[in-house]
């Protein structure tokens, strides 16, 4: 057993440094680009006159970094070839991830609004996986094209993470001749909506609350009549691009859905399984981040006479970090190698506890880093002008939006007691 590397993938690591640095870095400190990554950041990212939205100015310079991390073809890494992409697995990308975060805060990734210069993306392999040969006709080209972009409207008002007991509801309707669907209802937390083509809705088609059959996934212009942005949920991390909205009267055509009419929330799971191990990665990433900072600081900062690092209180709880960053680490990447030797529909079935016993617990592990990194640096660490407060802001955040910890650690449990997965047919068996 290897736990190496493959030295491709050490290069390709190495080439995503010199290209940051060649490319990124200068736009970063060009036309005091810095001040969207220094003590100025929320400030400078937040149109706090329009709605708390990011700033045009801030997302034109992610939108150019992504120009040019696409002209260098790392930017759709982790696409399929037949879309321009590399095939890049899911290991690869978990290793790449971590180590873009574990450079720390800059234009080259900043996961704020999920920025990288190696795209996650979890919607392209998910149409890939679930697109009819119809459907994958029809809008393949648009996603290419960046025709499409798609919110993600699962979560609702009143439900929160519990997805089958979903209020909106989609009914067939004709209109004016042609066959279709009549949506009503509401989501919340539908990201990126100011810029989206296209909304994901979710809606329930058959069955009943509670039920995971029944739900099914609508493609919906975002300018259809009837679809209104309500309001931004100004949030602990600004800016903010989380709005709630309302679908009232909405039709769409008979055709305008991804996957299969009734079974919408494979889809669903499918996105998460993909953004949970990334995430993951960059989670552990940014912990790492603290830690080495924290180790660096401690060394250098001499109060009464002596480094920091001498003494104990110091050392010890970013021992603890330090180890739960390794052992983490193992976890995470046998996990992703994993997920690339399963067909993809069937990690839902197999390893579906492992991806979220990564994801909640790097999560945690980055807040816990964060909050360890501003102690040990003390006030200047309570200041933004260290990147620690702004870490800890965004990554406290994924403890709810992956998921709530609590959802996922009950995954786990379903795994473990089994209640689901392959457990489940060693109990019902009778085995131990």
């Amino acid at each position: 057993m290897d736990f190496d590397l493959p030295d491709d993938l050490v290069e390709y690591l190495a080439e995503l440094d010199r290209f940051i640095e060649a490319e990124i870095k200068p736009l970063e400190t060009a036309n005091d680009n810095i001040r969207f990554f220094d003590h100025r950041r929320e400030y400078e990212r937040t149109d706090w006159e329009r709605g708390g939205l990011p700033r045009r100015e801030w997302e034109e310079l992610l939108a150019e970094a992504r120009r040019r991390a696409d002209r260098a073809g790392h930017l759709r890494f982790a696409w399929p070839a037949e879309l321009g992409g590399k095939n890049g697995s899911q290991l690869w990308l978990a290793v790449i991830r971590e180590h873009l975060a574990a450079r720390g805060l800059g234009l080259h990734n900043d996961l704020q609004n999920e920025h990288s210069i190696v795209a996650n993306n979890p919607f392209v392999v998910m149409f890939q996986e679930f697109a009819t040969p119809e459907q994958y006709a029809r809008d393949h080209k648009k996603l290419l094209r960046d025709e499409m972009i798609t919110a993600f409207g699962l979560t609702e008002p009143e439900h929160g993470s519990d997805a089958t007991h979903m209020d909106t509801q989609a009914v067939p309707h004709e209109r004016d001749g042609k066959k279709g669907w009549l949506i009503n209802g509401a989501k919340m937390w539908t990201t990126g909506m100011h810029v989206a083509t296209h909304v994901m809705v979710f809606a329930r088609t058959s069955g009943k609350a509670g039920d995971a059959l029944g739900i099914t996934t609508f493609v919906v212009p975002a300018d259809t009549p009837g679809l209104k942005i309500e309001e931004y949920l100004w949030t602990f991390n600004m800016p903010t691009d989380h709005p709630r909205i309302t679908l009232t009267d909405v039709w769409v055509p008979e055709e305008a859905y991804w996957g299969e009419i009734g079974r919408g929330l494979a889809l669903g799971q499918s996105f998460v399984h993909a953004n949970r191990i990334r995430q993951a990665a960059s989670s552990l990433g940014a912990a790492v981040f603290c830690v080495e900072e924290s180790v660096k600081y401690a060394r250098q900062r001499k109060p009464f006479g002596k480094p920091l690092a001498q003494n104990q209180a110091i050392q010890w709880p970013l021992v603890e970090l330090a180890t739960q960053c390794d052992m983490l680490r193992l976890l995470i990447r046998q996990t992703a190698w994993q997920m690339d030797r399963l067909p993809h529909k069937q990690i839902e079935h197999e390893i579906s506890d492992k991806v979220s016993m990564c994801n909640y617990w790097a999560n945690r592990l980055c807040c816990d880093a964060a909050d360890r990194a501003m102690q040990v640096h003390g006030g200047i660490g309570y200041s933004r002008h260290k990147p620690f407060e702004h870490i800890y802001r965004h990554h406290r955040r994924y403890r709810i939006t992956e998921g709530s910890e609590e959802i996922q650690m009950r995954k786990v449990g379903a795994y473990l007691f089994g209640y689901a997965g392959p457990r489940k047919r060693l109990f019902a068996a009778g085995a131990a």
